[in-house]
């Protein structure tokens, strides 16, 4: 591991949650998510901690090998890329195959760029996640 940023903010809870669980309501629940909000939060935040990590690192977006990001739709992963200046086939997308998998879709993704062999020995990945609550990161690993 390189550098790591994580971030909460619980102040943009309503934005994204789910409305019960087991151990809340003893129901299911239901994911609730103001969309347009969660977007625009989305893309500001994780673009931050990544410029963070590789500043860091005293990196550049070109110096990334591979992105793989969390996999929650196609339209963030890309406003993510293109705010960071990181070319489209330098990110690993898999979001068509598994859709949102939630906290599996970065393991997930790093899987199939291994298995396909894009992902190498050596080669530098910068993995994003975010989730419900506000809750987001990066990290920066030479894999």
């Amino acid at each position: 591991m390189i550098c790591t940023r994580l971030r909460a903010d619980g102040r943009h809870r309503l934005k994204l949650y789910v409305d019960g669980g087991p151990s809340t309501t003893r129901t299911v629940g239901f994911l609730r998510m103001e969309g347009k909000e969660v977007f625009r939060h989305a893309v500001g935040m994780v673009t931050d901690v990544i410029q963070g990590c590789l500043a860091d690192a005293r990196l550049t977006a070109d110096a990334i090998d591979w992105f793989v990001p969390h996999q929650a739709n196609r339209r963030i992963i890309d406003a993510t890329a293109d705010k960071l200046g990181i070319a489209r086939e330098k990110v690993v997308v898999t979001v068509d195959r598994h859709g949102n998998t939630s906290a599996a879709s970065i393991p997930l993704a790093l899987s199939a760029a291994v298995e396909d062999g894009r992902i190498k020995p050596g080669d530098l990945v910068m993995i994003q996640g975010m989730g419900g609550g506000f809750t987001w990161g990066a990290a920066l690993i030479r894999w």
